[in-house]
Parts: C-alpha cells; sequence; structure tokens
C-alpha cells in the first residue's frame, strides 16, 4: 500500500460530511481551485474560523501536510494545496467510486448487511478534542501502575503521555504501532520565554498563526515546523500580557496527564 494511499484511509472519517459536517474533500478542491481558502469558505457556506479548523485537522492527521499558506506579495499570498495534498483528494475521489460499489455487492450475498454496516459505524471516532495528532509510537516504558508512551507526530515533534498500563496493553500499545493523541485546547499552556523550566512533560514551539479574542478567551493557533498546528483556549488578558499575535512564536505546554490515546479500530 503506498503512503497516499494508507494516509487517505486513515483520512476517510473526516473527508465525509456526517450531519452538519463540512464535506471536507470538497473544502480541499476549492481551495485548490481557488488558492483562497476565505473564497472555498463563502462558497460552501462555511465561516473562514470553520474551515481553517478543517484544513488544520486534516493536516495534523496526514503525514504531510495537505495544505500550506503562501507568503504575500504582489498577489497578496494565499492558500493552496500541497502536490501531497493534490494526489490525496485525486486518489480519494477514485477510491470513493470503487468503494461505492462495494456496500452493493455485499449486499448481494448478505441479506442482513445494512444492520451490521450502520451497527460498525457508530464505532467510528468523534471527539471534542481540539487537538488531535497522527503518530508513531517510539517508546513504551512501563512502571508500577502507569506507563509513559512517546509518540513521534513528524518533523522531529514528539508527546509523551501517561496512561495506565492496562490501557497501554488494551490499546496494544508497542513500538512502531500508529495511535492518535487528543489533547483539550484548554489543557495547553502558551509561553513566549525561551528560557524557562516547567513541569509540563511536553512543549511544542512554532508560529502564532491565528489569534481570535472572544468575549472573555481567546483562541490562539501555533503552527509548528512541518504544517502540524496545535490550538489553545486561554485568557484574553493572556493574550495581551504574552503580546500573542501572528508572527511571535511561541511554545504550548502539555502535561503527559493531560494527553488521551487512542488507536484505529
Amino acid at each position: 500500500m503506498s503512503k497516499t494511499t494508507s494516509s487517505i484511509i486513515k483520512l476517510e472519517g473526516l473527508s465525509k460530511p456526517r450531519g452538519k459536517r463540512w464535506d471536507h474533500l470538497e473544502l480541499l478542491e476549492r481551495i485548490d481551485a481557488s488558492g483562497s481558502i476565505s473564497a472555498a469558505a463563502t462558497a460552501m457556506g462555511m465561516s473562514y474560523k470553520a474551515a481553517w479548523q478543517a484544513v488544520e485537522s486534516v493536516n495534523n492527521l496526514s503525514h504531510e501536510p495537505l495544505v500550506i499558506r503562501q507568503p504575500g506579495g504582489s498577489t497578496g499570498g494565499g492558500t493552496c494545496l500541497t502536490e501531497y495534498g493534490r494526489r490525496v483528494v485525486a486518489t480519494y475521489r477514485r477510491l470513493e467510486q470503487e468503494w461505492a460499489a462495494v456496500p452493493a455487492t455485499i449486499g448481494r450475498t448478505m441479506d442482513d448487511f445494512d444492520q451490521y454496516y450502520t451497527m460498525s459505524r457508530r464505532f467510528d471516532m468523534q471527539t471534542s478534542a481540539r487537538n488531535q495528532f497522527l503518530g508513531t509510537v517510539t517508546a513504551v516504558k512501563k512502571g508500577a501502575v502507569n506507563a509513559e508512551v512517546t509518540l513521534d507526530i513528524g518533523n522531529g515533534a514528539k508527546l509523551a503521555a501517561i496512561i495506565t498500563n492496562d490501557s497501554a496493553d488494551h490499546l496494544a500499545l508497542e513500538v512502531g504501532s500508529e495511535a492518535y493523541a487528543l489533547v483539550k485546547a484548554q489543557w495547553i499552556i502558551l509561553t513566549v520565554e525561551t528560557n524557562f523550566r516547567t513541569s509540563a512533560r511536553n512543549s511544542l514551539t512554532g508560529t502564532v498563526v491565528r489569534c481570535q479574542e472572544g468575549a472573555v478567551n481567546a483562541e490562539v493557533v501555533i503552527e509548528l515546523p512541518g504544517g502540524k498546528t496545535v490550538a489553545s483556549i486561554i485568557t484574553n488578558e493572556s493574550v495581551k500580557v504574552l503580546g500573542l499575535k501572528e508572527g511571535v512564536q511561541a511554545t504550548a505546554l502539555i502535561k503527559a496527564s493531560h494527553i488521551i490515546l487512542a488507536v484505529p479500530a
């Protein structure tokens, strides 16, 4: 199986709309056609923020970025798909056509297929965690009760999670296996200091690409080297004190106990 096809299979749950969820695949196609995430969002009737959240989610669950920002200039900059992103979209559309014929084929040989297919869809993972990273397990260190599991999420970035030994066994985590790291945005602490000591096991440093203030809190999105992003919810006052704005370097601090691990079914 090629790397592109493997990534598409992992992204399948994000690419199809369910209920009011947006079709991420159509969004990628519109970005590719217009060169603008704003234009793509408008055409789909979704907000600019929702479009960026969708793009960030897809990038975080891919081995390589599918969408990148283009720097400003005489054309004002924009957003575009990478060559890898275009291959993913093209291959997924082909797989979508092939997959459409599968239920009908199975249905001809299995009378109660619809019942079991509906039940199987209930196991698809949906989560409220704003940050979702796909990674490869590089270490599993077990103690008396808990285990420290380290994930490589790409471009040298790693996350360490503390879970129980029972959970590690239940998820069958071992070096080389793939797992998802889920982190709620409210659990992430931000700093702009370069010299600091902290009890947080994980630190991810990058550049602020979005800082949107609300009535009380703000969402701050940091882009890491390689294109993955991490989102944090902090108070508006903290944004002012830290001087957070687009282009500022910042570090996201995450306690190992605040990371939830999950594996593909």
